[in-house]
């Protein structure tokens, strides 16, 4: 019987953007692994079904519920989507990516059907801070001091919820050092330093194409560029950088060309701005690797706006395709920036601030910084990730590596 780690996550969706990339590339290490090991990944999907990729890799499609809008995101939290997969396979491992819900699921139905396994988490999405305090604090701010600790109580509220979510749980895997601190202050399971990695062969400077260059200068050689393939919501800035926009145009002389891919709520929003602005353009969702990959290395700068990054997959493809970077003041985008030298953070959330932001790097020494980004990059791989966290799984099933 081969070592066998079963795979939960409601944050996959087949149009997202870091999780997505880190179940394909996750999948792609273990689909040609030459070990006895076997992941099975269980993918929320509109049927029922087993694909089987290989020897060590099967996709469990479990027919789940998908939230309405523009999103594709599903949600298994039933026992008869859990339950006959961890009696199908018998984990040593089992590994819970999304916190809401799901991880007391899973335990509970582990605990009758495969005792012996263990249980890790991936902490994919700082909620409590991303989705909670933060954004409580914001609605808030007109009630000054009142505010913050009404946002700070419910994001202690937030934290308590994820400790009884991911109770006798084995550790949880974490790939920012100031989400890792925030984890063992707010008395999570012992956390395991896993850093996420880049396809730095894919993502590179030599992916530039002139001939979009070109098109995206729109006859301005001078014109700034700038590819957003992030989640079209407030946590990501899209908001910030749309209310930038007029303000860059008059900084510079000169409309920036702003290329928007993906969706999410703020889509409309988005649109409107493609409508009035001739050098905004929206490609929709980019499924190509190596479109994204043409379109990265054919700008100026990237953005890394999220405060909220738990890594920052994104940040790191368009670091390795040669771009500095406007970082964030928290989280995984202020490290990679600070750790890099390959940019600027920035002072305030405030479409002024990110406009000055953006004039002071593009008017700085941006070719230097451009190596810099390259160089930094370079340091991560996926391969290295995925042996870094195989051997975790080892460990923590008390298995020799």
């Amino acid at each position: 019987m081969p070592f066998t780690i079963v795979d939960f996550n409601n944050f996959w969706s087949p149009s997202g953007g870091g999780v997505r990339r880190y179940h394909l590339q996750k999948m792609d290490f273990y689909k040609n692994l030459e070990q006895e090991v076997l992941l099975v990944f269980v993918m929320p999907s509109d049927k029922t079904w087993t694909e089987k990729i290989s020897e060590s890799l099967i996709i469990e499609h479990v027919k789940a519920f998908r939230f309405p809008g523009n999103w594709e995101y599903r949600f298994m939290w039933k026992k008869s989507q859990i339950k006959p997969v961890l009696q199908k396979y018998l984990p040593q491992i089992i590994e819970v990516g999304s916190p809401y819900i799901l991880p007391t699921v899973v335990r509970k139905i582990a605990n009758k059907v495969v005792p012996q396994a263990k249980l890790l988490s991936f902490w994919h999405a700082d909620f409590p801070i991303t989705y909670v305090e933060r954004p409580i604090a914001n609605k808030l701010k007109c009630l000054g001091r009142l505010g913050k600790k009404w946002a700070s109580l419910c994001g202690k509220i937030a934290f308590g919820y994820a400790r009884r979510e991911f109770y006798r749980f084995n550790g949880v895997q974490v790939s920012s050092h100031e989400v890792m601190e925030r984890l063992q202050k707010n008395g999570l399971p012992e956390p395991h330093w896993i850093p996420l990695g880049c396809d730095i062969q894919m993502f590179s400077p030599e992916k530039r194409d002139p001939k979009l260059v070109e098109q995206l200068k729109a006859g301005d050689p001078n014109r700034l560029t700038i590819f957003f393939p992030h989640r079209h919501c407030e946590e990501k800035g899209v908001e910030l950088l749309l209310g930038a926009y007029d303000i860059l145009t008059k900084k510079l002389q000169s409309e920036p060309a702003v290329v928007f891919a993906g969706t999410g709520p703020y889509l409309p929003q988005v649109q409107s701005a493609v409508a009035n602005h001739p050098h905004i353009k929206y490609v929709g969702f980019i499924n190509s690797i190596d479109e994204m990959a043409r379109y990265y290395a054919s700008i100026d700068l990237g953005l890394a706006l999220s405060g909220w990054e738990t890594f920052g997959l994104s940040i790191l493809e368009s670091m390795a395709s040669g771009n500095a970077q406007i970082g964030a003041s928290t989280g995984a985008a202020k490290e990679h920036v600070l750790e890099s030298h390959a940019g600027t953070i920035l002072k305030a959330r405030t479409p002024e601030a990110l406009a000055d932001a953006i004039v002071e790097l593009f008017h700085s020494d941006l070719k230097e910084k451009k190596k810099a980004a390259r160089t930094y990059a370079e340091k991560f791989s996926w391969n290295d990730c995925f042996k870094r966290q195989l051997d975790l799984y080892k460990k923590v099933a008390e298995l020799p590596n």
